[in-house]
């Protein structure tokens, strides 16, 4: 009991250093983009949006944590339903399809039911993982004879959503595809990640400069949602892209966007209207 307490503390005190760092770097990108803010640092509104932010995202990312080993087995088989359009749902680096739990569960709770998770490694390229979505996307469409599906994509998993779509010919099989906290123009923070796909997040890099430079999908509605507040996007315009609808919260970590209801009510909302535009 001793050393499951003893794990447990020191991962708590990891991931609470890694959120403090990232927050370092927002605010060091903010203040030398508006020096205006530093007038207001030591207000007590802002060091108690600091302290929420900060303790939030420390929680959600430790209980994003705790559910990783429950994403290692497969999954019951979903409900599949002919009636209604799958929805593919694409996590981020370093987690598993374990990080959706709770955003499942919400989105149950509003209706859907189609909801469908894979697991992709941080230790593979960006093309294999394409491949893999792609891979999963036919057989769902084989499965349910259905022409499409949805896709929602959050952090990296928005990225390789955007592959498939504008550089691997998957836009005519995409109905609706949802970006949620992804790095569109990479993230400064990604030199620190361990992890071949970190190489594709630095700003500029060959394949992010690719996807700017491809034509936007003309088949597929696509729907951004990100916050002001992103710990992770920095800074947290990289997730704006002009040629689509964006849609941006604020008060919302990283991995918050997959725990607070104002960004699961974005992504329900997109979702909801998706069918009725037919």
């Amino acid at each position: 009991m001793t050393i499951i307490l003893t794990a447990l503390l020191l991962l708590i005190l990891a991931e609470s250093l890694v959120v403090i760092l990232s927050y370092s770097m927002c605010w060091y990108e903010y203040a030398n983009s508006n020096p205006q803010l530093m007038a207001d640092r030591f207000r007590l509104h802002s060091l108690w949006l600091a302290a929420t932010l900060i303790t939030q995202e420390i929680f959600f990312n430790f209980l994003t944590l705790l559910l990783l080993p429950f994403g290692l087995w497969a999954p019951r088989k979903a409900p599949q339903f002919s009636v209604e359009t799958p929805i593919l749902l694409l996590h981020g680096l370093f987690i598993n399809r374990a990080g959706w739990f709770w955003f499942k569960w919400a989105l149950r709770r509003r209706g859907f039911r189609n909801l469908v998770t894979i697991n992709l490694s941080s230790f593979h390229n960006e093309e294999a993982l394409t491949e893999q979505v792609a891979k999963r996307v036919d057989e769902l469409r084989h499965s349910l004879n259905v022409e499409r599906v949805h896709l929602v994509g959050h952090s990296m998993g928005g990225v390789i959503a955007r592959n498939y779509l504008q550089l691997r010919g998957g836009e005519n099989k995409v109905d609706r595809c949802i970006f949620l906290g992804t790095p569109h123009a990479g993230s400064k923070l990604s030199p620190f990640a361990i992890s071949p796909l970190s190489n594709v997040l630095v700003p500029n890099s060959d394949f992010l400069t690719r996807l700017a430079t491809a034509p936007p999908p003309q088949q597929a509605k696509l729907f951004n949602i990100y916050s002001s507040k992103d710990n992770m996007v920095v800074p947290a315009s990289s997730s704006h892209l002009e040629w689509l609808e964006n849609i941006i919260l604020d008060r919302i970590g990283h991995t918050g966007l997959l725990y607070r209801r104002k960004s699961i009510e974005a992504v329900a909302t997109a979702l909801g209207t998706a069918d009725e535009d037919r």
